[in-house]
């Protein structure tokens, strides 16, 4: 493969652009070389501006769970786009679609339509501090619930210790009332609660998706509400990602838990910016204009959006492809698996309904430190043979793999054909 017109165009884009893209990940940091710049995409497939062609796995980090360009979507969205694009005023869909999102989780009664997974999850909580009257968070390290000053922490020395910034241009102000606690350890977040009286809520993935596939063990998200109640403080959940990608609601159903406070973004919007927040109607009448926590966006709720919002989410209802997601995902873990073990490469293989990774590690990967023992460099080699021979992946060992409901036997072909290739090569290093 060449990739001579992406190299011409990242140049160009050093430019005018922060490091030619505009969003880190994209800049393929932690596997080397210049990124792909994307052409078109339909189905299953994309295909960039060098006119190579991949089964797509990254498919925008989750929202295209339909493939690209799916006719309904597509149909939907041309309708809206010849009636106006924005009004800065209240649509019909707005109604249409905020049903069909509360009716899909139990326990929520009202949802508020933001425009990114960021802006829902910072009023997500807000609100829980708006409830509760408290002012700190517990957060988990490796969840990644976007790039707000209050989030961008790390965990420091101690998991019972204040956070210190993560990202340079956070004040220490910033993240004084957030918590760090370890993913599927509950005395990691009895410590904070044992320590402090004035937590206002818990914030998790119930799948992570950022530190790779990292599953609850052993009831976590269960006894977490359960603590988080037992001393007055609101469990939200991030479903960010795994909103609709492991059924047609949300994860947290499926592990057995029903979180306060929810946030939603990507499969909503069908491929348009969107995000949401929801929650019964006791904790979401505190929200403007019925309550005194105030929150808005003059884009919220965008007749594109709701419109593409309403078509995904009609359409993966109609199709009800988590078993097919079931299907696949064994295959593409058997893949990896399989291909691991021809080459003596050691792989660890997590999935979650349609989210699938691979660690390149021996140990089982429950939290963020056993994610990181992971070897980095591998997963480069692997990343790039893998494109190579016709398969997008996100560029990190830490992100998600997503599959869509277009991916065909034809496809896994080419994932196997690939997998065994960049696996051998993984094997020489």
């Amino acid at each position: 493969m060449k990739f001579e017109n992406s190299k011409k165009l990242y140049n160009k884009g050093l430019e005018n652009l922060v490091g030619a893209v505009n969003s880190p990940v994209r800049a393929f940091a932690s596997v080397g070389g210049n990124p792909l710049f994307i052409k078109k995409a339909k189905g299953s497939k994309i295909v960039d501006v060098d006119n190579n062609e991949y089964v797509d796995l990254v498919l925008s980090y989750g929202p295209m769970i339909l493939g690209h360009r799916h006719k309904s979507v597509e149909k939907a969205v041309k309708k809206t786009l010849k009636k106006g694009y924005s009004f800065g005023a209240s649509t019909k869909n707005e109604i249409k679609l905020a049903k069909i999102v509360c009716d899909a989780f139990p326990g929520m009664d009202k949802v508020r339509f933001v425009n990114s997974g960021t802006e829902a999850v910072l009023s997500g909580i807000r609100l829980a501090r708006a409830f509760t009257g408290k002012d700190k968070i517990i957060k988990f390290s490796g969840c990644y619930h976007g790039h707000q000053d209050a989030l961008l922490v790390a965990a420091g020395s101690g998991l019972a210790t204040l956070s210190l910034p993560g990202s340079k241009g956070v004040p220490e102000g910033a993240v004084k009332n957030t918590l760090i606690a370890e993913y599927n350890n509950l005395e990691s977040v009895k410590s904070h609660f044992e320590k402090y009286d004035d937590i206002a809520g818990v914030i998790i993935e119930p799948v992570g998706g950022n530190m790779g596939v990292v599953v609850p063990q052993n009831n976590f998200l269960k006894d977490l509400k359960e603590l988080a109640h037992k001393n007055g403080a609101l469990l939200i959940a991030d479903e960010v990602m795994t909103g609709f990608r492991s059924k047609f609601g949300g994860a947290q159903e499926l592990l057995g838990v029903e979180a306060d406070i929810t946030c939603l973004g990507k499969v909503i919007g069908g491929g348009f910016p969107v995000g949401a927040y929801g929650a019964r109607n006791e904790i979401m009448e505190n929200v403007a204009p019925l309550g005194g926590m105030y929150q808005a966006g003059t884009l919220s709720g965008n007749p594109i959006a709701m419109a593409g919002g309403i078509a995904t989410l009609t359409e993966l209802k109609r199709q009800n492809p988590y078993d097919y997601f079931g299907g696949i995902g064994n295959k593409i873990e058997s893949i990896l698996l399989n291909a691991a073990k021809r080459y003596d490469v050691a792989l660890t293989v997590n999935r979650f309904g349609s989210m699938i990774n691979p660690f390149f590690t021996k140990e089982h990967v429950t939290d963020f430190k056993k994610a990181q023992t992971s070897d980095t460099e591998k997963f480069a080699t692997f990343f790039w043979e893998m494109i190579k021979n016709g398969v997008f992946l996100p560029p990190s060992q830490f992100e998600a793999w997503f599959l869509s409901s277009a991916i065909t036997e034809k496809d896994l072909k080419i994932i196997a054909k690939a997998t065994d290739k960049a696996m051998l090569a993984v094997s020489k290093m």
